[in-house]
């Protein structure tokens, strides 16, 4: 609330101070030259991939087990996703499929941090290295997420962060952010978030009106200043999770997701969803499926011509995802009572 006071105290609600001082503190915690906030996380996205002229006609690969943003963004460029599939241990895209989703027209790879689990970016990199490809990372459920003990985002041409309310470092409403070490890029991206402008009010190219808020600047500065903490503390309950369920049957996330993951959500692979959803609603424990239509049979995307059976391992996948509580302020009798649910459930038959 003070936060709030002091900005609307100052009577500057748009590009003030707290935009530019949450960009410079945001990118010194990611290890990153430059960061442009944007108005959503979605629009980070679509700012990204003008700045890199990607648009009509171009193909961008990436997933489909994943929330829709991603892909709308691609669309929203006029561009056009082309699905592949995921590695069904890690449910993160596969790096082996990119090979045959290559064509003359693909201009880049999006991959997600599906969970603030880290992608397998090394070998993406590799990959779009050697057929000249812009790596657009999408990092929407992965702030602090580590690969090599270096953050996402910073492995690709650009990092693209939501901080809408759910996210391990959110907002009071939508906000987003790009992230970048080419100085020249991070122009370009900046020019797209308020209609082409160089400071002045001259449109220097076509751009948008995707600028991120001083109100929510100012919130997402506050809450910044805990992230360490609550990331501490999803790791923690990650670990307790591992450790009661590791010798069950469950399939629990993989082993590639504890090397500096960031636990946005905490997702099994059960066979029942159903009944566990039941049983755990009896329990009073909540529960939630990220995602369970995979984007590439939604309606809304039927003309791109993929059909049920293309992507088996997401389609399996987003029939069988569930997610359990692992947010940072979950009591360790809570965490107990959590594990022990599941394990009377596992002893009642559910699989």
């Amino acid at each position: 609330m003070a936060a709030f006071e002091r900005v609307l105290d100052s009577g500057q609600l748009i590009l003030g101070t707290e935009v530019a001082e949450f960009e410079r503190e945001f990118a010194t915690f990611v290890g990153s030259s430059d960061a442009i906030g944007t108005s959503s996380g979605t629009d980070a996205l679509i700012v990204a991939l003008r700045a890199l002229e990607i648009g009509q006609g171009d193909e961008v690969i990436t997933v489909a087990n994943g929330p829709v943003p991603t892909v709308a963004a691609i669309r929203a460029v006029g561009a056009k996703p082309r699905f592949v599939d995921i590695d069904p241990q890690t449910l993160q895209i596969d790096p082996n499929q990119l090979r045959a989703a290559l064509t003359t027209a693909t201009r880049g790879v999006i991959p997600l941090h599906l969970y603030g689990w880290p992608a397998p970016i090394p070998a993406i990199q590799e990959f779009c290295q050697q057929h000249a490809l812009w790596l657009i990372e999408d990092c929407a459920q992965a702030h602090g997420t580590l690969i090599h003990q270096r953050h996402v985002g910073t492995w690709g041409k650009v990092g693209c962060f939501s901080f809408y309310p759910t996210k391990n470092l959110g907002a009071f409403g939508d906000a987003g952010l790009c992230i970048t070490d080419d100085a020249d890029l991070a122009g370009r991206l900046r020019e797209q978030t308020c209609y082409g402008f160089r400071g002045d009010r001259t449109a220097h190219r076509e751009g948008l009106n995707c600028r991120l808020d001083e109100l929510q600047a100012a919130c997402l500065r506050v809450r910044l200043l805990g992230l360490h903490q609550a990331l501490t503390r999803r790791r923690a309950i990650a670990r307790q999770y591992q450790a009661a369920w590791s010798t069950t049957p469950l399939r629990l996330p993989p082993n590639s997701a504890f090397e500096g993951s960031s636990w946005h959500q905490y997702v099994l692979q059960v066979n029942q969803r159903s009944a566990w959803i039941d049983w755990l609603a009896q329990a009073q424990v909540g529960w939630s499926i990220h995602y369970g239509s995979p984007v590439h049979l939604m309606p809304a995307y039927r003309q791109l011509g993929f059909q049920p059976g293309d992507l088996p391992h997401t389609e399996r996948a987003c029939q069988q995802v569930l997610s359990l509580p692992i947010y940072p302020e979950l009591t360790d009798g809570q965490v107990e009572r959590i594990i022990s649910v599941v394990l009377d459930g596992l002893e009642h038959g559910l699989t």
